[in-house]
């Protein structure tokens, strides 16, 4: 019955600070239109932005900047990635590790984003 994700929401402190971040670190792209969220784009799907204090309805019952946990498919090599981040002054907390994910064996690292949420970005194996 469901075919995939289409977008989730991060309630964040700064847009402005959780979109420069998300642009230079893993190249997201900036989408802002009038009345809507600010939203992250990347492959066919997004994340809206929600600022802690200018939410959307409808929204989570209790939004909280940081209470995020969300795992990206990297569209280029796990060590590009991991170079860029430490390029780019962000800790790598975990990994590379072999995790499962939904279509099978992969490799994860783990770093946090300006708010505390832990993004985990994986390389499908073979």
């Amino acid at each position: 019955m469901i075919a995939g994700i289409d977008h989730f929401v991060l309630t964040v402190r700064s847009v402005e600070e959780t979109c420069a971040f998300y642009e230079r670190v893993l190249g997201l792209k900036r989408l802002d239109e009038p009345r809507r969220p600010t939203a992250l784009l990347f492959g066919s799907q997004k994340i809206n932005l929600h600022e802690i204090s200018r939410t959307f309805e409808p929204k989570a019952t209790a939004p909280t900047a940081g209470s995020g946990d969300f795992c990206l498919v990297a569209a280029r090599p796990l060590a590009e990635i991991c170079a860029n981040l430490e390029a780019n002054g962000v800790a790598i907390e975990t990994g590379p590790v072999e995790r499962t994910g939904a279509r099978g064996a992969m490799m994860s690292i783990y770093f946090r984003d300006p708010d505390g949420n832990l993004v985990e970005v994986s390389e499908y194996k073979g």
